[in-house]
Parts: C-alpha cells; structure tokens; sequence
C-alpha cells in the first residue's frame, strides 16, 4: 500500500511539473524531444537537455515563463553589420522599399538571433532562424510599407541576440512622396 502512495504521488508530481511547463507557455513539446536544430540551439546558448532533475527523463531546467525576455542565456558574441543604416531616397506613396541587411558574427561562439522587431507594423523583419557560426554570415532582410506613410521616414528594427550588447539596431530612412505631390521618378 505504501509503494503504491509513493507512485501516484510520484505520477501527480510529474503530472505538475508539465502542467506548469505548459502554462507557461513552454509547453510539452519543448521540454521533451527536441530537434537537431533546437539541440544546436541548445548548445550554442549554454543550454543543457537533461537537467538531472528527474531521472530517465529529458527535462529542460533552462525553460523560460511566457513574457520571459527572448534573450538566449549563456556565451556571448558579437555581430557585425556591413552597413547597419539604409537611406532608401524619395519614392511614391505605396511603394515597398525592401533592403537586405549582411551581417558577420565576428565572435567565438554560434551567433543566436532570437528575435527581430520593427518600431511599427509598416516595417517587417526577416532573419535567420539557426545559429550562425563564428565566422559565418547572414542577412536580415527587412521591408517598409510606404503606404498612408507621406513624409520623412526614420524606422528601426531591433535585433535581439546572444550578443554583447543583447540589442543591436538597423535603420531604413527616406522620403515617401505622398500622392498628392508630383510623382518622385520621372518627368
């Protein structure tokens, strides 16, 4: 009788454990089988899989609450950009600018860029998902909507990375010609 009170004691807690882990938002999928790219992610913020906590079970310790920051924990490195401003000119109202951002992660460990968010909807980020190698390169490509936009410009895009400082910033400027005024190409 004994053992069996230990058992189910043992199952409600388990049971806890992943209830909590889903209300949280990490949800069951995250904390057990992970993928290639989520064990290299893994390691490449100083991560563990197995957090030793519970035996035969692969439970990460590490799992962050729903609201936690996005910012991956452990080694940092450092990103480089080309050029980390874009002066798009003038161009018509309703246009869309598009402007690809290069990058080098000029660090000792794998560059993790855990999120990419532009100071307003009309400004949408695209970035790379997996880590990037020391040494390695990519491109974070980014678009405005000119449109219900007329006037000067100034957007930026944060960058949030394992990087030192956690938060990097691009900028796209120009001038939207709005539709009333005379077309900015041509005649």
């Amino acid at each position: 009788m004994e053992r069996n009170k230990q058992i189910q004691i043992g199952l409600l807690a388990l049971l806890a454990i992943l209830l909590i882990a889903n209300l949280f938002g990490g949800g069951f999928k995250s904390w057990l089988g992970k993928s290639e790219g989520d064990k290299i992610r893994a390691a490449a913020v100083g991560q563990t899989q197995n957090s030793g906590n519970i035996p035969g079970t692969n439970i990460n310790a590490t799992a962050m609450p729903a609201g936690a920051s996005d910012v991956p924990t452990g080694p940092t490195t450092t990103i480089q950009y080309e050029n980390n401003e874009y002066e798009f000119s003038t161009v018509d109202e309703g246009e869309i600018v598009k402007h690809i951002y290069k990058f080098k992660n000029t660090g000792d460990v794998p560059l993790v860029i855990s999120n990419c968010k532009g100071s307003c909807g009309c400004t949408v980020p695209t970035w790379p998902k997996e880590p990037i190698p020391p040494g390695g390169s990519g491109e974070i490509k980014v678009e405005f909507n000119s449109k219900g936009k007329p006037g000067p410009q100034r957007k930026q895009v944060t960058v949030t990375a394992n990087t030192t400082p956690t938060e990097t910033f691009l900028v796209i400027k120009g001038d939207v010609r709005g539709k009333e005024q005379p077309a900015a190409r041509g005649n």
